[in-house]
């Protein structure tokens, strides 16, 4: 039988193995091919979500799905490593060994035969060799490194209350003449938009529950550093003045114009020459292709180390190879310039690849990749959205903020859950999800 082998389970990826796996695995009566999901990690949660698990609004281990069960229920097979090269001319890809919680080695590495294999790796944090930022800065690449800012976050709250209470003993409790703690989020793109705003939520929340007695909006400060002109550069600029005005209205310290030139552990330092003080820092100024991509066997990249790939997605050099999602250079005609690295684009790639290898399997030649734009939306907290609907959606272009634009933020998401389970399972999930916040904290408290 045909063997396809998916490399990474993101948005577009394990959406792509899951329709490829009902549609030809082992779970048919006859089944057409074996199709195989390669992952790092053991578990999947929708990357565009990290923000909400760094700032404790959504519990991931609530969210997260299990690639063996999902392989399981879906006639594809799960395996657990971290790419590690690729023979084409033996058709193998080779994955590394994976070990447990203790160092040791639990699986071994593997090679893993193909007939067509499809790169789906994601992105990775763009420190643009900035000084210190990767030693010094958060980057919400995966669910440990966002619950790890979280962590910090409620340690520097309640550290900030037990030196104020020290001192306060004392006698000796100063006039404060900057907030208590200080969190600076480097990047005004989406992921820096949104998780500014969830974090002045948290802050409120963290107070609410006792967990500090410092004032969520005067004691905790945070500042979100853009370089550009405006925020949300890849949106329409009503977007951007939109966002920036809700922002403010949030007391959060927007900083336009401002390239950050080093990280230390306590001051992110910029171009003009000023030192802002900080407790803990966030980097989210852009994204790059994992450099493995780099060492793949005669495969060409981009200056991002994204795989370049024809119309097809094939890539250049070899038809049997195919990338989708952000790893992937793809151009988009209509622009000159590459397909954004969104979810829609992951989404509408696998909707597209899925077709194209059941075209490759009954040999039919493959059609051309087609981007539709439908549009941008950010979340600003759990009550608000901000962003416009495009194309084909609408039939032209649509601003829209406020509560229309969470719900419609929120249903993405559902999209998403839908593409792997279907809609009932979905509305079932909604539900589940709805009645568990009925019982917990909007916001985890440890």
């Amino acid at each position: 039988m045909h063997r396809f082998v998916v490399i990474g389970g993101g948005a577009g990826g394990l959406e792509l193995a899951t329709r490829l796996g009902d549609a030809f695995g082992a779970r048919r009566r006859n089944p057409q091919a074996t199709v195989t999901l390669i992952d790092r990690n053991p578990t999947h949660i929708w990357k565009p979500l990290l923000h909400e698990v760094a700032a404790g609004s959504m519990d991931p281990y609530t969210h997260q799905l299990e690639y063996a069960a999902q392989a399981y229920w879906h006639g594809f097979e799960f395996q657990q490593g971290e790419l590690t090269g690729i023979d084409r001319a033996a058709h193998t890809v080779t994955i590394a060994a994976v070990d447990d919680d203790t160092g040791r080695e639990m699986l071994p590495s593997r090679s893993i035969r193909y007939d067509t294999l499809i790169i789906a790796i994601g992105s990775t944090t763009h420190f643009f060799n900035v000084p210190g930022a990767d030693a010094h800065a958060f980057a919400l690449d995966t669910v440990a490194e966002a619950e790890r800012f979280r962590r910090r976050l409620i340690a520097a709250c309640t550290r900030a209350e037990s030196n104020d209470d020290a001192l306060r003993a004392q006698g000796a409790l100063p006039t404060h003449k900057r907030h208590r703690v200080q969190i600076a989020i480097v990047g005004g793109g989406a992921t820096g938009v949104e998780l500014s705003a969830e974090l002045r939520n948290t802050a409120q929340v963290l107070s609410a529950y006792g967990l500090h007695g410092l004032d969520p909006r005067d004691d905790i400060g945070i500042v979100l550093i853009e370089s550009g002109p405006r925020l949300l550069p890849a949106l329409p600029e009503r977007v951007s003045t939109e966002t920036a005005r809700l922002l403010e209205a949030r007391a959060i310290d927007v900083r336009l114009g401002e390239r950050v030139t080093e990280v230390a552990e306590h001051a992110v330092r910029t171009a003009s020459g000023r030192d802002i003080p900080v407790d803990l820092t966030v980097w989210a100024a852009g994204i790059k292709a994992p450099r493995v991509l780099s060492t793949l066997d005669g495969l060409t990249v981009n200056g991002l180390g994204q795989l370049n790939v024809r119309p097809t997605l094939q890539t250049e050099l070899d038809d049997d190879i195919f990338a989708l999602g952000d790893c992937a250079a793809c151009v988009w005609p209509t622009t000159g310039r590459n397909v954004p690295p969104r979810a829609q684009a992951a989404h509408q790639q696998a909707e597209f690849l899925f077709r194209a290898m059941r075209d490759r399997l009954s040999g039919r030649p493959l059609r051309a990749f087609e981007y539709r734009d439908l549009g941008s939306l950010v979340s600003l907290g759990h009550v608000t959205a901000v962003g416009n609907l495009m194309g084909g959606l609408i039939g032209g272009t649509m601003f829209i903020d406020g509560l229309f634009a969470r719900i419609m933020y929120m249903s993405l998401y559902r999209m998403h859950i839908a593409a792997l389970h279907g809609i009932p399972r979905m509305l079932l999930d909604t539900l589940a999800h709805w009645l568990r916040r009925r019982t917990v904290p909007r916001v985890k408290l440890h």
